[in-house]
């Protein structure tokens, strides 16, 4: 049998068996691999050389496809009508904690510089992620004097 072949079989053989067994991607792109292999195969018969460049692309294969598949950390800007309570304080710089929908959720001040206080009432700015940006709620009452 010749390289091409059987780089072709073992492409395809691994591409299937992803719908088998789920691996996130892994096995397909080692399949994806081989098949680029064969193709090289065609022009570079060297069987020791082929293996190392089937190994190279399937690693290469593989980080690509997590950094392209997956999913970023959206950032959702919420309306003015969006309110928490502060349940642990935010020191300057630091994060504390806010009740928002019933959650606690990991609470930072939008501007650094400030502190809020236990049991204040917050504007929920921002959602990072699992962290929730917050102003207190006379927080433009106290920039415009």
């Amino acid at each position: 049998m010749s390289l091409t072949i059987l780089w072709l079989v073992v492409g395809i053989a691994l591409c299937l068996l992803e719908f088998f067994f789920p691996t996130a991607f892994v096995v397909l792109m080692m399949g994806f691999a081989a098949l680029v292999v064969a193709g090289v195969s065609l022009l570079i018969p060297h069987a020791v050389f082929l293996v190392g460049l089937w190994l190279i692309l399937s690693t290469s294969f593989t980080i690509l496809s997590r950094k392209l598949l997956t999913p970023r950390a959206k950032s959702r800007y919420l309306g003015d009508d969006k309110e928490g309570t502060i349940i642990s304080a935010i020191e300057p710089g630091r994060t504390g904690r806010v009740l928002y929908e019933g959650n606690s959720w990991r609470a930072k001040a939008a501007d650094p510089s400030i502190a809020i206080a236990d049991e204040e009432i917050v504007h929920i700015i921002e959602i990072k992620g699992n962290t929730v940006i917050v102003l207190p709620k006379d927080y433009y009452y106290l920039t415009d004097s």
